[in-house]
C-alpha cells in the first residue's frame, strides 16, 4: 500500500483508537410513520443504552443529515435532538457530506474526541425519504453531481450504468456475475431484522427486474429509506475501537477522470486508513462496502485492496465474500446498501453498527462472521466525489 505520509498535502495523524462502547439504529424501512426528528431520537436512545452513558454525560453531539430541507421542509436537527434527548451541556452541530453524510459525522466525532475537546461524543444520522416520490428523491440525489452534469440530465444511475458497462466489458465478468451481489446482499438481508428487504432474489430476478441504465437494473439499486443510527465515541477504550477514520476527495466531475472505473477518493482514504490503523487489506475480516450500485462493490474492493483490480467479480462468482465465504472476507454482512437499505445520512452509520456488533458477537449464528478481528466501511459521496473509510478493532 501506498503511505499516507506520500498523499500530496496530507498531513501525517498520530495513530490512536477510539474507543465505541455502544451503537443503536432504527429498522431501515421503505416508509417510517415517525418523523425525522424521531428517528433520530430513537437511534441515539439506542447508543446511548447500548454504551450505558447517561445523556449528561454526553459532550458533543454530530447529527448526520443531507436533506431535511428538501424531504421534510425541516431543519435545525442537532439543536432539536439535543432537547429531545436532554443533553443541556453538549455541543451540537449537523454534518452534511450527500451520501457520505453519515460517516463524516462520525469522523467529526472521533475528530472532536481525538482534539481533547469532548470525552464522549455522540454521532447520530439519519433521512426521511418516503415523503418523496421517486422521482421527486431522484431529483434531490441528484443535485449532489457537478452543476454541468446535472445541467445536461445525467444521474448517479448513469454513472453506474456506464461504469458497469465499462467493467463488464474491459474483464471476464459476466452480466450474471454482478447479478449475484444483489443475490448475496438480499440473502444477508433477510437474517437482518434491522435490514429493508425481507426476501432473497435469484438471478433471473435481478436479470428480469426493470431496466435503469443499462446494463443495470432494479435489483442493482439501491432503495430509497426512512431509517436512523448513532454510535457513541469515547476517549476511553471499549470492546470494540475505531483505529482510523480518514477521508478524501475524488475529481468532482466523472467526466474529467482518468479511468472511469476508478474511485480515487476511496482509494485514498483507504490508504490513509490503512497507514493510521497501521494494517492493510490483508487484515480485514469484514468490509461494508458502499453498494449503491451493486458494481459499485466491485470497484471499491479493488480500490481499497480487498481485491486485484478487475478481479474482485471472481471472489463474487466463487461465493468468497459471503458470510460463509471460504475466502477470509465478508462483504457486506447486513445487507449493504442494495438490500439494507440507504438513508442517505444513516448509511455511514449503520455501517459502523454492523462492525460493531459482528465484532462483538451481537448477531445471530446464521449471518455471524467468525471471530473477526478487523472491519472496515467506506461510504463514498456520490459517485466517488468524497469518501471516508473507517476501521475498527475487536479488543479481548
Amino acid at each position: 500500500m501506498e503511505s499516507h505520509s506520500s498523499l500530496p498535502g496530507r498531513p501525517e495523524v498520530s495513530p490512536a483508537s477510539f474507543g465505541v462502547p455502544g451503537v443503536g439504529m432504527t429498522a431501515f424501512t421503505g416508509s417510517d410513520d415517525r418523523s425525522i426528528a424521531e428517528l433520530l431520537e430513537t437511534a441515539a436512545e439506542r447508543a446511548l443504552d447500548d454504551a450505558d452513558v447517561e445523556p449528561d454525560a454526553v459532550d458533543s453531539v454530530h447529527v448526520g443529515n443531507m436533506a431535511a430541507e428538501a424531504f421534510n421542509n425541516t431543519s435545525g436537527l442537532a439543536n432539536a435532538l439535543t432537547a429531545s434527548l436532554g443533553l443541556s451541556r453538549a455541543s451540537a452541530r449537523r454534518i452534511e457530506n450527500t451520501s457520505a453524510t453519515g460517516a463524516s459525522a462520525v469522523l467529526d466525532a472521533v475528530d472532536t474526541v481525538r482534539a481533547g475537546r469532548a470525552e464522549v461524543a455522540l454521532a447520530v444520522g439519519g433521512e426521511k425519504m418516503s415523503v418523496a416520490e421517486t422521482s421527486v428523491a431522484t431529483e434531490i440525489i441528484s443535485r449532489i453531481t457537478h452543476s454541468q452534469e446535472y445541467d445536461q440530465g445525467i444521474t448517479l444511475p448513469s454513472f453506474a450504468g456506464l461504469a458497469a458497462a465499462r467493467y463488464l466489458e474491459s474483464y471476464d465478468a459476466t452480466r450474471r456475475d454482478l447479478a449475484r451481489v444483489a443475490v448475496k446482499n438480499h440473502a444477508n438481508a433477510r437474517r437482518n431484522p434491522y435490514a429493508q428487504f425481507e426476501s432473497d432474489v435469484t438471478v433471473a430476478d435481478v436479470l428480469d427486474s426493470p431496466k435503469v441504465a443499462t446494463p443495470l437494473r432494479l435489483y442493482d439499486c439501491c432503495p430509497t429509506t426512512d431509517g436512523a443510527a448513532a454510535v457513541v465515541v469515547t476517549a476511553a477504550s471499549a470492546d470494540v475501537t475505531v483505529e482510523a477514520c480518514e477521508s478524501a476527495v475524488g475529481v468532482h466531475a466523472v467526466a474529467d477522470r482518468r479511468n472511469p472505473l476508478q474511485i480515487e477518493s476511496a482509494a485514498a482514504a483507504g490508504r490513509a486508513a490503512y497507514d493510521a490503523a497501521g494494517t492493510g487489506p490483508d487484515e480485514i475480516d469484514i468490509a461494508c462496502i458502499h453498494d449503491a450500485f451493486t458494481i459499485l462493490e466491485w470497484l471499491e474492493m479493488e480500490e481499497l485492496g480487498l481485491a486485484e483490480r478487475g478481479e474482485a467479480w471472481k471472489l463474487t462468482r466463487e461465493g468468497r465474500t459471503e458470510i460463509d465465504g471460504d475466502g477470509g472476507l465478508t462483504v457486506n454482512p447486513g445487507g449493504g446498501l442494495k438490500a439494507r437499505g440507504h438513508p442517505l445520512g444513516a448509511t455511514g452509520i449503520s455501517q459502523l453498527v454492523e462492525l460493531v456488533w459482528q465484532l462483538r458477537g451481537d448477531v445471530p449464528n446464521d449471518r455471524a462472521v467468525d471471530s473477526p478481528r478487523y472491519g472496515l466501511a467506506i461510504n463514498v459521496a456520490g459517485f466517488g466525489n468524497n469518501s471516508v473509510c473507517t476501521i475498527v478493532e475487536a479488543n479481548g
